[in-house]
């Protein structure tokens, strides 16, 4: 264990972080309004049904969209050294833009900037004690530097909706409390959705701990607020420690909000986006998705395949996910989500990676009803 720790350690202090990116230069986005790029290029996407693939249909990118969405990715890059360069990586940075928010360019104008994110060999070496806070501070310093050039050159009083993932997450909680927060942009900011990262407050409440002012979203319609969750498979709920889901302040919980019915207290059904040519490992073996063979697309749509509840118990806050299996149908089964690293898939983080695609389609449909925009008919891609 000792020559292992060492070796992490090792790897994550190999190199030096690059210099910080200029953002007033197109290059440094990997998303912007009104040009050819990751999010503008439609997603091939099948209707996943009880009897098996239905439609397969292109994700919408909508031309004068009334709302921005401003985005921050999650800890994804393997390069080395404790910070990533500035050159997103096809499996990488590109790969989380695709899967978790080039479909929001079907309502929203879409920004996504390139930062320095502390890289997974960092996140790997902190669990074996190295220290996080300068390749943090140079993180959201880009960040925070994108989040400015956004504010000065693109926003021009727009409303805007927050969007991460992890790291990503992590990022723009720091953002909401150091730069939104008792600021005129906390009144165009209409939705923070930042799942994969603990957001504490006081148990049995709304507001106060991770932020001073700004409130959990508890009910449907809710604007002002902050949508957050870490998720967990049913019957397996995070252990004492654990880096997701538990609480390590007395008096704490890790909030959680359903998202696809903010507020809900019992499980509602999930109209969910999968890769389904994802490479991440699965328990269990690669998933077969239908009966009737290989995806014809690379998303599919499941929706009520899986359902969701919050579950909030003392320092414990998660959302437990559940799969609907029926052996009489010809869907899958299986999901999966759980983060494997060095052939195990580590127990305290529970089902990180489906923290967006579980409920992704409620995610749409949440900031479509910001915009009064049209929605998708159930079972239908877009």
């Amino acid at each position: 264990m000792m020559l292992l720790t060492a070796a992490l350690l090792a790897a994550a202090q190999a190199g030096t972080a690059t210099a910080s990116p200029d953002y007033s230069k197109p290059s440094s986005w990997l998303c912007l309004p009104g040009r050819a790029d990751i999010c503008s290029t439609p997603l091939p996407t099948t209707a996943l049904n009880p009897n098996g693939y239905g439609s397969t249909g292109q994700s919408p990118v909508a031309k004068d969209a009334s709302i921005d969405c401003f985005y921050v990715y999650p800890t994804i890059s393997r390069d080395r050294g404790v910070n990533s360069d500035l050159t997103p990586g096809d499996g990488e940075e590109k790969a989380a833009v695709i899967t978790q928010f080039a479909r929001f360019a079907g309502t929203c104008r879409t920004f996504a900037p390139v930062y320095r994110s502390m890289t997974v060999g960092l996140i790997t070496a902190v669990a074996a004690g190295a220290d996080f806070k300068a390749p943090f501070a140079t993180a959201y310093g880009d960040v925070r530097a994108a989040w400015k050039e956004y504010l000065a050159k693109y926003n021009k009083g727009r409303p805007f909706v927050l969007i991460g993932h992890s790291q990503g997450s992590w990022m723009l909680q720091t953002l909401i409390a150091k730069e939104i927060e008792g600021k005129p942009e906390a009144k165009r900011m209409k939705l923070a959705i930042i799942p994969g990262f603990n957001v504490l407050v006081p148990q049995g409440k709304l507001t106060g701990g991770t932020f001073k002012s700004t409130p959990i979203c508890s009910r449907p319609g809710q604007t002002g607020c902050v949508m957050t969750w870490v998720s967990y498979r049913e019957k397996n709920a995070p252990p004492p420690g654990a880096v997701f889901g538990y609480a390590d302040k007395p008096g704490m919980t890790v909030a959680c909000t359903n998202p696809g019915r903010p507020g809900a207290t019992g499980p509602v059904n999930l109209d969910s986006y999968w890769f389904a040519r994802s490479a991440m490992p699965v328990p269990g073996g690669p998933i077969e998705w239908s009966t009737e063979g290989p995806p014809p697309s690379p998303f599919l749509r499941t929706d009520g395949l899986v359902s969701a509840r919050c579950i909030n118990d003392g320092p414990r806050g998660y959302l437990s996910i559940r799969t609907n299996a029926d052996p009489n149908d010809k869907r899958t089964d299986r999901i999966g989500g759980e983060v494997g690293a060095l052939g195990f898939f580590i127990p305290g983080w529970g089902m990180h990676l489906a923290d967006l695609s579980a409920p992704m389609g409620d995610l749409l449909s949440q900031v479509e009803s910001l915009t009064g925009g049209p929605k998708t008919a159930s079972g239908q891609p877009r």
